[in-house]
């Protein structure tokens, strides 16, 4: 039976991601991909969009300025990753005072982490989402502004890292993916490749 690993040695995968975390989950996972980086769109979206379609939608906006230079056997990926409190959207903080604001908006409550996915090659297209439900302890401000101010959760969408101290102590619960709350669900995008390049009739001969 072909492995996996070398079944994607047909093909050029790239992720058009900044983000350290997806590009090292991508790695662990054994995804041979090189980083394709250009100019980042504005992440407008319209606002009758549900959490959910919106992390679609900006997963398929930022795959647009690269489709046009996509060869044959090239997959693009790029994804992104909303933190949900009720129906609000929580992005980036803009800085130390707004990241306090949302911590403590999160804090003794759950939420939702969404992320969208998109594959991208020449001819078509294939989306999906992973959906987790966090659960956050009580945090004091001292524990707050003690995270804040030594892991700078500033280009994090709800202003924390699960895989950081934040999520050693103060989450006391998840429903669903870990590695999604990072910003990538990888499993899910593993079988997902594996569907889009068509290893599973090649496995099953």
């Amino acid at each position: 039976m072909k492995r996996f690993s070398d079944h994607l040695q047909n093909y050029h995968i790239y992720l058009a991601s900044r983000s350290p975390r997806r590009q090292s989950l991508l790695s662990q996972a054994g995804i041979p991909f090189e980083v394709w980086l250009k100019e980042e769109v504005p992440e407008d979206y319209p606002s009758d969009l549900s959490p959910s379609e919106v992390a679609l939608f900006l997963a398929r906006l930022k795959a647009r300025n690269y489709v046009n230079e996509l060869d044959a056997k090239d997959i693009l990926i790029t994804a992104d990753t909303l933190v949900v409190l009720g129906r609000q959207i929580l992005g980036k903080p803009a800085d130390r005072n707004g990241a306090i604001f949302m911590l403590n908006d999160l804090s003794g409550k759950p939420h939702e982490v969404i992320t969208g996915v998109c594959l991208t090659s020449m001819d078509r297209e294939s989306v999906f989402i992973s959906s987790t439900i966090v659960w956050f302890d009580h945090l004091e401000r001292s524990e707050i502004e003690e995270y804040i101010d030594e892991y700078h959760p500033y280009d994090k969408a709800g202003s924390y890292g699960i895989q950081e101290w934040i999520g050693y102590m103060g989450i006391h619960r998840i429903e669903g993916s870990f590695f999604n709350v990072m910003g990538l669900p990888i499993q899910q995008l593993y079988r997902e490749l594996q569907n889009y390049t068509g290893y599973k009739s090649v496995r099953n001969q």
